[in-house]
């Protein structure tokens, strides 16, 4: 109840096109960046069975959570961290400077209003960055809009949640491999802009 409908029309119609716009004649680039975190016990997903006989998938029992932060661009590009512990501005900037290392041209970075995004902290290194790295904010509760949204369904999907742990498996190292998975698929990532929330990326 908290959206707003209006913010986020104007944020397709009006905003996104003016930065895509401005990202042309800047030649920088756009990326989306989100945060998730994963559970080695989140529910499995459902399957069919024989009634009266409820399917079920034998794990480790092991309880273990880790965080992970991700960014993808419309051209297939992916780049990610993968962290334990709280995420607040100190990590945020040390995650940005790791993003933007080896970038030749700038960055507009689409981030949603998270309070560590928007620390005075991370708008001091922004500035200091000299326009290579600009940060604009999606409207308030509306994580349909961004395509990274689709890096944690697809992890969570084809991942952790349909290989569980084995005894004594790192989850940290999965997320890992199952991340760099994804960096391997420039197609899988590109495919992540034409879901329906966010064609307006792609229009």
């Amino acid at each position: 109840y908290e959206r707003d409908p209006i913010a986020i029309q104007r944020w397709k119609e009006e905003e996104y096109p003016r930065l895509k716009a401005r990202s042309r004649r800047r030649k920088a680039d756009i990326f989306f960046l989100d945060e998730a975190g994963v559970r080695s016990d989140q529910v499995l997903g459902r399957t069919w069975g024989e009634k009266g006989k409820t399917p079920e998938v034998p794990t480790s029992g092991q309880r273990q959570s880790i965080n992970a932060i991700s960014a993808v661009s419309a051209r297939g590009a992916f780049w990610y961290g993968v962290y334990s512990g709280r995420f607040n501005a100190t990590r945020f900037v040390e995650f940005l400077k790791a993003f933007m290392r080896g970038k030749r041209r700038p960055v507009f970075l689409v981030v949603d209003g998270h309070p560590s995004h928007r620390a005075k902290m991370v708008s001091t290194y922004v500035r200091q960055s000299r326009g290579r790295l600009e940060l604009h904010f999606l409207p308030g509760y509306a994580p349909e809009l961004t395509p990274d949204e689709f890096v944690w369904n697809h992890l969570k999907r084809e991942g952790t949640s349909k290989k569980p742990l084995k005894h004594n498996e790192s989850l940290k190292l999965r997320v890992h491999k199952d991340l760099a998975s994804i960096k391997r698929r420039p197609a899988l990532v590109r495919s992540f802009f034409h879901a329906p929330s966010v064609a307006y990326t792609t229009d």
